[in-house]
């Protein structure tokens, strides 16, 4: 299939504007829009009852206060998820109603202390409760520009992530059937609709493909990750997919390439920007669009020359300078957990 590249970049409020409040609440997200996001990502994860929550992982030890709540010690226990030994709690042990107890704290407090001061405060929101959100947002700005004279803004987009699709699907919790439910319900059905979904699992993104127009977004991680070609299939290198041979495969089923940012621009020994791949150039000849994450501020995460100087590793740095070598490089899109500094470095 052949995708049109799009007019401007869009910013991707990754998890919501997660560098200002714990990821994947609805104040992360109604931040994220208030501060011009184009698209809000929630990552979603199955309950006990088959309902879609948007947190980071299944594995929500550190993203909950779920490890505090005796009520709830018993659940603790050993697993292993897409072949990684985990030790924690989990959705799919509880249904909803208990789900919903509990509160989110901030998944990184080390990098964002300042976050930690909101743990406690936020519920876990469903998918339908996100897309309710948006829909509300959407009917507050249009009401807005009517009072004022001003053409409609355009609506708030949505681009969720499958977390571990294979291995819902192996303990009988499927997401494909569930998400596209819940798109169609809000009113993100067609595929004129602001959706992309996106998976690191080929084998989810296929099964969608059979299922929806909706676009499709292959996420490819750092050179010489594994990953799972279908539902428990051959294993392959991510490695594989950033060739011109396998971004034509992924342009079969897929509308774009969701990539770690390295394999756009790679960092050199001193940690500086090196010079671009062919990697945009190979995808947009292709007819894929290439989204880049995940752009963050603080100094852990920047290449050095772009870290405030004599900062500690949460300092905010030069987010927006990064950002503008992507951007000269062609990108379609970026995640970033700055959503304002995203807007702030497109428009400059």
């Amino acid at each position: 299939m052949i995708t049109p590249m799009l007019a401007e970049p869009i910013v991707i409020a990754h998890r919501g504007a997660s560098g200002y409040v714990p990821e994947h609440t609805l104040t992360a997200y109604f931040i994220a829009i208030q501060q011009g996001a184009d698209y809000i990502e929630p990552d979603l994860v199955a309950t006990r009852d088959g309902v879609l929550v948007a947190r980071h992982e299944n594995d929500i030890t550190g993203t909950t206060d779920v490890a505090s709540r005796l009520e709830f010690a018993s659940r603790r226990t050993a697993k292993v998820v897409d072949g990684v030994p985990l030790e924690g709690w989990f959705t799919e042990d509880f249904t909803l109603a208990e789900l919903q107890t509990l509160r989110a704290r901030e998944r990184i407090p080390e990098l964002r202390p300042g976050n930690q001061r909101f743990d406690g405060q936020f519920l876990i929101p469903t998918f339908d409760e996100v897309l309710a959100f948006v829909a509300a947002m959407d009917e507050q700005r249009a009401a807005a520009a009517l009072s004022q004279d001003k053409p409609l803004p355009p609506r708030i987009g949505v681009y969720p992530e499958t977390k571990h699709p294979s291995y819902f699907r192996g303990i009988g919790l499927p997401l494909e059937p569930l998400l596209l439910d819940v798109l169609a319900r809000h009113g993100f059905g067609d595929r004129g609709s602001p959706v992309f979904i996106q998976s690191f699992e080929v084998g989810n993104l296929r099964a969608l493909r059979t299922l929806t127009e909706l676009p499709l977004i292959q996420l490819i991680e750092t050179d010489g990750a594994p990953f799972d070609f279908m539902f428990g299939g051959d294993s392959r290198l991510y490695a594989d997919l950033v060739t011109a041979d396998g971004l034509v495969e992924v342009a079969s089923y897929a509308d774009g390439v969701g990539v770690h940012k390295s394999l756009i621009i790679p960092r050199d020994a001193a940690n500086e920007l090196g010079e671009p791949t062919r990697l945009v150039a190979d995808a947009h000849a292709c007819g894929l669009l290439v989204h880049a994450w995940t752009f963050r501020a603080e100094n852990h995460f920047l290449p050095q020359e772009f870290r405030a100087p004599r900062g500690i590793a949460s300092t905010l740095g030069d987010m927006q300078g990064e950002l503008r070598a992507y951007l000269n490089a062609g990108i379609d899109g970026f995640f970033t957990d700055y959503p304002d500094r995203g807007v702030a470095g497109r428009a400059a």
